[in-house]
């Protein structure tokens, strides 16, 4: 099972992502998909969010075999971004300033 979540994301990319996806909330898309396929979907949302002007943000969840049970990936401006402590990939948190910045 994977989850992506967009955020501002523009209207032609959270329609592509209702082709392969079930949205159950707004900007929420739900889906089981192999490798392969999930890679395919991630790279038109990067490709989708990198391209505009919308300011927006994804995060990418799956199942995996690691020590947490699942995998994700971020792409975007967002306060909460990934970091590994002892292995592990946790959420941080910047400051608010900093995110303006960026």
């Amino acid at each position: 099972m994977m989850v992506i979540v967009v955020e501002n994301a523009p209207p032609r990319l959270r329609g592509r992502l209702a082709i392969w996806l079930l949205e159950v909330r707004a900007g929420v898309y739900v889906g089981v998909y192999g490798r392969k396929v999930r890679e395919m979907i991630w790279d038109n949302v990067v490709a989708g969010i990198s391209d505009d002007l919308h300011d927006g943000n994804a995060v990418i969840c799956w199942q995996d075999n690691s020590e947490m049970g699942f995998s994700f990936e971020t792409v975007g401006t967002n306060r909460r971004i990934p970091a590994e402590f002892d292995g592990v990939r946790l959420v941080s948190f910047l400051a608010e300033q900093a995110t303006k910045a960026i």
